[in-house]
């Protein structure tokens, strides 16, 4: 069997999958700043409204690039991976939010430095791998693939 064979069977994620997977993460995250910011800001939103409205804005993005880019010969039609995407970038969101939370409250760490670390750098790093999982088990499979990183 070629190495080209065996990779397209493979279960485990090329170096171009993750590559355009955190290329599209990367542009939707700046969406998400951005936008928060001048709503919350500039447009005088509330938080949750900005940031609900962010959160939308930044999956239609990571979707586009995920769809357009990363696994374009795997895209689905009509709205259930989208629908689906979303429910998957709501679960990583929830993932962050539950390291807040068990940092914050469960563990006493309270400090600005306790809760940037536990939501913006361990939940994100968690909520990624869970959001890459989701995106590529759910939403986009591939023909010969089975959709997980174990086959």
């Amino acid at each position: 069997m070629t190495t080209r064979a065996w990779r397209s069977r493979s279960a485990l994620p090329s170096r171009r999958e993750l590559t355009g997977f955190a290329t599209a993460g990367l542009l939707a995250y700046a969406v998400d700043l951005a936008l928060f910011t001048c709503l919350r800001g500039p447009a005088g939103l509330g938080p949750l409204t900005a940031k609900a409205l962010s959160f939308v804005a930044a999956c239609s993005v990571a979707y586009a690039g995920n769809a357009l880019g990363t696994y374009r010969s795997a895209r689905g039609r009509g709205w259930r991976p989208y629908a689906v995407f979303c429910a998957v970038n709501l679960a990583g969101a929830a993932v962050q939010l539950l390291c807040l939370i068990v940092s914050h409250y469960g563990l006493g760490l309270t400090s600005q430095r306790a809760d940037t670390v536990s939501g913006a750098v361990v939940g994100m790093a968690l909520a990624t791998i869970l959001r890459f999982w989701g995106t590529r088990t759910w939403v986009f499979r591939a023909e010969g693939r089975s959709g997980s990183w174990t086959g």
